[in-house]
């Protein structure tokens, strides 16, 4: 099969979807692999690092135009016009949240992977996994970035001082974004509240951190109490395929300290704050009733040379098994990657996908081919 890497087109989007390594493992298996020229520049990955493992360097109509393409973010605007009915694209998609890029593919009748629900039988998202650690574990520093006084914050240092209280991060979710911002909170010395409704999964936290991160179960009243105090809030509230819940009102954001700093790492599903819309890179913040907003859809891509390895360390089995046995082939063979599927033929097939756009899912065997 002919695979092609674009070069990413989102704003300030530096990652690439796969490593020299990787072009190595699909041209080892048969596979011709197709880069477009300067797509690994970002991640401190050279054309020439690609071309030596085998890639073919190409322009974007060149890397658009294989079997089967390999991305990292949703298709942009100015990528709608390579989708086709016979591209399989793999990539992350979150449509619940770019309902746009989901009727383009509609129309298209391009048949769409999202790295978001490939799902494990054990309910794990393995392919989600690497990029909510590495978000989750961003969300701190950037958060004490912003509380610094010269960038709109309330000038307190996250970590305090010997005999000054330390700032005060609220976390809302215990997932891998979720845990992972708390782990690292706690470590830069801030006092962590970390909420969830799954009393199981803070049961696990409190056991691992033995009480340096305080839990709480997430109610309505909890979440008042706790966003109330925050200096730090990091929502990461996930909902699998669908578009994240509205977790913190208008109302609750009001009542915040000004200054304090909203950081919505669930902005790429929609947020989970009712005052975040999605920012980038290059303007990442704003301010709503006196209070910081960070909402950057592609978190991780600011990190890139890291980002790039943990994401296709994670893709690299999936893509090769999309290559060797095609579409219909995985799809049959591979119940994750059945998951994974989110559009076929002109119809949304994952149920969770076709609930938060309104439509009905089709059976997945029935439209792949």
């Amino acid at each position: 099969m002919i695979v092609g890497v674009p070069a990413e087109a989102k704003d300030n989007e530096r990652r690439v979807a796969t490593t020299p390594e990787g072009v190595r493992e699909l041209v080892s298996a048969g596979h011709a692999v197709r880069v477009e020229a300067g797509a690994g520049t970002g991640s401190s990955l050279p054309d020439a690092a690609f071309a030596s493992a085998g890639a073919e360097l190409v322009d974007t109509a060149g890397a658009w135009g294989a079997e089967l393409v390999v991305k990292v973010k949703e298709p942009q605007p100015s990528e709608l016009r390579w989708l086709r009915s016979d591209l399989v694209l793999v990539t992350y998609l979150h449509l619940a949240a770019y309902p746009e890029v989901a009727a383009a593919l509609l129309e298209a009748g391009t048949t769409a992977f999202g790295y978001e629900t490939v799902q494990l039988e054990d309910g794990r998202l393995p392919l989600l996994a690497p990029m909510s650690e590495v978000a989750g574990r961003m969300a701190p520093q950037i958060g004490a970035h912003y509380l610094e006084a010269e960038n709109g914050g309330r000038g307190v240092l996250l970590g305090g001082a010997p005999g000054v209280r330390p700032a005060r991060v609220v976390v809302l979710g215990a997932g891998n974004v979720g845990w992972n911002a708390a782990w690292i909170a706690a470590g830069m010395e801030a006092e962590v509240v970390l909420l969830d409704t799954d009393l199981d999964r803070l049961r696990w936290v409190d056991q691992i951190h033995k009480g340096r991160i305080m839990t709480l179960a997430s109610n309505r009243g909890a979440v008042e109490g706790a966003v109330a105090e925050a200096d730090l809030l990091i929502g990461a509230v996930l909902r699998p395929g669908g578009r994240a819940p509205t977790v913190v009102t208008e109302e609750m954001v009001a009542g915040m300290r000004k200054g304090a700093v909203i950081v919505d790492v669930a902005v790429d599903q929609g947020g989970c704050v009712a005052t975040t819309h999605e920012t980038s890179h290059s303007d990442p913040t704003y301010v709503v009733h006196g209070v910081v907003h960070y909402a950057v859809g592609n978190v991780p891509g600011a990190v890139p040379a890291t980002s790039t390895y943990a994401l296709a360390n994670a893709t690299l089995p999936y893509v090769r098994h999309l290559a060797d046995a095609g579409a219909r082939g995985a799809v049959e063979g591979d119940p994750a990657l059945r998951a994974g599927l989110n559009t076929a033929g002109g119809e949304v097939v994952n149920e969770a996908v076709a609930a938060a756009l309104g439509r009905a899912a089709a059976d997945p065997l029935a439209v792949v081919r």
